[in-house]
C-alpha cells in the first residue's frame, strides 16, 4: 500500500505544512461536499460522509502524494440521471443513499478490476476534444439545473430543453424569491471577484459564512428562503447498501460512466501535478486508488468521487506536501458533524446553487473549443456533436456519444488516410510529397506512392483504388513502388486484396514494389503466403534501393515534374 511508503519516508518538516493545508482544504471540502450531494440528488450530509471516506481510501491505496478526491460537479449530474429513475415518485432519501451507495461500489469495483487487468489505457478512448465537447454540455447542463434553485422555487424537468422552459415559465410566473435570487447571485458574483482578485481567500468560505451570517441579520427564513437545517449528528454506521436486483443493471451502466469520466480525469489531473513534484503517473495504481476510495465512500452512505483539480491546486498552494493533508481534512470534518452538526443549519440554499454553478463555469472551455475552430475544423465538429448529445439526450448517453466519436474519429483516420506520391527535391534529402514540393523530380515509369495507415479490411479497398488510378496513368509506370514505412499492420483481407491486385498489374506489365516494410509485417506477408505471387525480390529496404534497382534496369534518370503532373494526386484529401 502506497500509505506506507509515504510513512517510512515521512519528514518531520512537513506535519506542520500537511496539517496547515489540511485545515484550509477542510473549509472548501464542506460547502462543497454538501453543494455537490444536493447537485446528485442527495442529502447534503452524504458530501461530508462521501468526502471523509474517500479522503482516508486514497490516503491509503493512492499514490500521489498531493492528489485530493472527493465529490465532484462533473459526476454529480451522472449520479443522478442514473438514479433518480428508479426512484419512486416521492423520491424516498433513503433510496436514494442506498442506489447512489451501491453505484459508488460498483465504480470501485470497475476501477480494481481494471487496474488488475491493466486497463488504465481505457482514460485514452475519449479524446481531447470530445472531453472539451463533453465538459462544455456538462457545464451548460449544470448551470441551468441551478438557476431555478438559485431564484428559490424548482421546476420539475427531466430534460435541458424542459428545465429551459421551466425555469422561463417560473420567472413569468412570478415564483422567484427576491431574497434567495439575491443570496444566490450576490454569491455568485463574491466568488468570482475573489478568485479574480484574491485567489489566495477561500472564496467559497467566505461567501458561504456571510450567507450565513445574512440569514441571521435578515431573518431569510422567513422571506422563504430555503436553509440547510441541522444536518444528522455523528459519523455514519457501517452500510451494505440495498437495492433491487432489478436495478443493478442501470446502475452499472451508469458506473461504467461515471468510472470513465473519473479514469480521464484522475489520469489527467494527476500527470499536471505529478509534473510539477517530479513524480510519475501509474495509470494501474491510480485506478487502485480511486477505486478503494470509492469503495470505503460506498460502505458508508457516500457516493461516487472523482479528482478535483481546483481542491488538489489549494492542497498544494497550501503547501500539502503528502495524503495526511486529506487525513487532517476527514478528520476536521468527522469532529463537525459530530460534535457540531448544527454548524451549517442557516446556509441558504441559493448559496449552495451558487457554490455548484461556479464549480460548473470551470467546466467549461471555449477558449479551447474556439482554438479548436482555428486549429482543425473537424475537431470542432466533434466537440459540438459530444456537447450537443450532452445538452440534448442527457449526461449518460452524452459520455457514450462522447467515446463513440473518439473512437469512430480514429477509424476514420485509419480508413481514410493521408496519401500522396513522392518525388526527390533538389537540397534536401529523401523523398517527399509532390503536394509540399510540386516541382520535386520523379524517374520516368516509376511511381512512388505512400499511404498512411495500417493496410486492413476498411481501407485496402481505398488503397486499391488509388493504386489502379496511379497505372492507369498515360503513359503508364512500369513500377509501382509503396513506401510502406507507415504501414504497421496488413490484415488477411488486405493481403488478400493485395494478392489480386498484383495478379492484375501484372497481366497490365506493371510491377508491384514495396519498400522500407517493417520486418514484423513482412513476416505476416510471408505468413498469409502473398509472396507466391508478390517477387519477394521486389521487396526493398529502403526507397533508394529500389529506386537504384529501378534504374539499374531500365536506365531511366530523375526528371524534373511537369506541372501537370501533380495533379495525379487525389484531390480533397486531408493534408497533415
Amino acid at each position: 500500500m502506497p500509505a506506507f511508503q509515504q510513512i517510512a519516508t515521512y519528514r518531520r518538516e512537513w506535519f506542520v505544512k500537511d496539517t496547515v493545508a489540511g485545515v484550509v482544504l477542510t473549509t472548501l471540502l464542506v460547502p462543497q461536499g454538501m453543494a455537490y450531494a444536493e447537485l446528485a440528488g442527495l442529502p447534503a450530509i452524504t458530501g461530508l460522509y462521501t468526502s471523509i471516506l474517500c479522503l482516508l481510501g486514497y490516503a491509503v491505496f493512492g499514490p500521489s502524494r498531493i492528489l485530493v478526491l472527493g465529490p465532484d460537479s462533473s459526476l454529480g449530474p451522472m449520479i443522478a440521471a442514473t438514479t433518480l429513475p428508479l426512484l419512486a415518485a416521492d423520491g424516498d432519501p433513503g433510496r436514494a443513499i442506498a442506489l447512489a451507495s451501491m453505484l459508488a461500489l460498483m465504480v470501485g469495483a470497475i476501477m480494481i478490476l481494471a487496474s488488475v487487468a491493466g486497463l488504465g489505457f481505457i482514460a485514452d478512448l475519449i479524446s481531447k476534444p470530445t472531453m472539451i465537447g463533453y465538459m462544455n454540455g456538462l457545464a451548460l447542463t449544470i448551470l441551468i439545473g441551478q438557476l431555478p434553485k438559485l431564484f428559490g422555487f424548482t421546476v420539475d424537468a427531466d430534460t435541458l430543453v424542459q428545465e429551459c422552459a421551466g425555469f422561463v415559465q417560473g420567472l413569468a410566473d412570478g415564483r422567484t424569491v427576491i431574497a434567495a435570487a439575491a443570496v444566490g447571485i450576490g454569491g455568485i458574483m463574491l466568488i468570482l471577484l475573489l478568485q479574480r482578485w484574491l485567489p489566495k481567500v477561500p472564496a467559497v468560505l467566505v461567501m458561504v459564512v456571510l450567507a450565513i451570517a445574512a440569514t441571521t441579520v435578515f431573518s431569510l427564513d422567513d422571506r422563504e428562503v430555503s436553509l440547510i437545517g441541522v444536518l444528522p449528528e455523528g459519523f455514519p454506521p457501517l452500510t451494505i447498501p440495498q437495492v433491487r436486483m432489478d436495478d443493478l443493471a442501470l446502475l452499472f451502466a451508469g458506473a461504467l460512466g461515471i468510472a470513465l469520466v473519473s479514469l480521464a480525469d484522475t489520469v489527467s489531473t494527476a500527470s499536471a501535478f505529478a509534473a510539477r513534484t517530479g513524480q510519475e503517473v501509474h495509470g494501474d495504481k491510480e485506478l487502485t486508488g480511486i477505486g478503494a476510495a470509492n469503495l470505503a465512500a460506498g460502505l458508508f452512505q457516500g457516493f461516487p468521487v472523482s479528482t478535483s483539480g481546483a481542491r488538489t491546486a489549494v492542497a498544494e498552494r497550501s503547501g500539502a506536501k503528502t495524503q495526511f493533508t486529506g487525513v487532517v481534512g476527514a478528520a476536521l470534518i468527522i469532529l463537525m458533524i459530530v460534535l457540531v452538526p448544527g454548524l451549517f443549519r442557516n446556509l441558504p440554499q441559493p448559496a449552495l446553487a451558487a457554490v455548484v454553478i461556479t464549480a460548473s463555469l470551470t467546466l467549461a472551455d471555449l477558449p479551447a473549443t474556439a482554438r479548436l475552430w482555428r486549429q482543425r475544423k473537424t475537431e470542432f465538429l466533434l466537440s459540438i456533436a459530444a456537447f450537443l448529445g450532452v445538452a440534448l439526450l442527457g449526461v449518460l448517453p452524452g459520455i457514450a456519444i462522447a467515446v463513440a466519436l473518439s473512437i469512430l474519429n480514429v477509424f476514420r483516420r485509419a480508413w481514410w488516410p493521408y496519401e500522396t506520391v513522392l518525388g526527390r527535391v533538389q537540397g534536401l534529402d529523401g523523398y517527399h510529397d509532390i503536394r509540399s514540393y510540386p516541382e520535386a523530380a520523379h524517374i520516368p515509369g516509376l511511381v512512388i506512392y505512400r499511404f498512411d495507415a495500417p493496410l486492413f479490411f476498411a481501407n485496402v479497398k481505398a488503397f486499391r483504388h488509388e493504386v489502379m488510378r496511379l497505372a492507369q496513368a498515360d503513359p503508364p509506370p512500369t513500377w509501382i513502388v509503396i513506401a510502406a514505412e507507415p504501414m504497421t499492420d496488413v490484415d488477411t483481407t488486405a493481403s488478400d486484396v493485395l494478392e489480386e491486385l498484383d495478379e492484375t498489374l501484372n497481366a497490365q506489365g506493371i510491377s508491384l514494389v514495396f519498400a522500407e516494410l517493417k520486418g514484423p509485417v513482412r513476416s505476416k506477408i510471408e505468413r498469409y503466403g502473398l509472396t507466391r505471387t508478390i517477387d519477394p525480390l521486389r521487396f526493398y529496404p529502403t526507397i533508394e534501393a529500389a529506386t537504384l534497382a529501378y534504374r539499374a534496369e531500365t536506365g531511366s534518370q530523375w526528371t524534373p515534374t511537369e506541372p501537370t503532373t501533380a495533379a495525379t494526386v487525389p484531390e480533397g484529401t486531408e493534408t497533415v
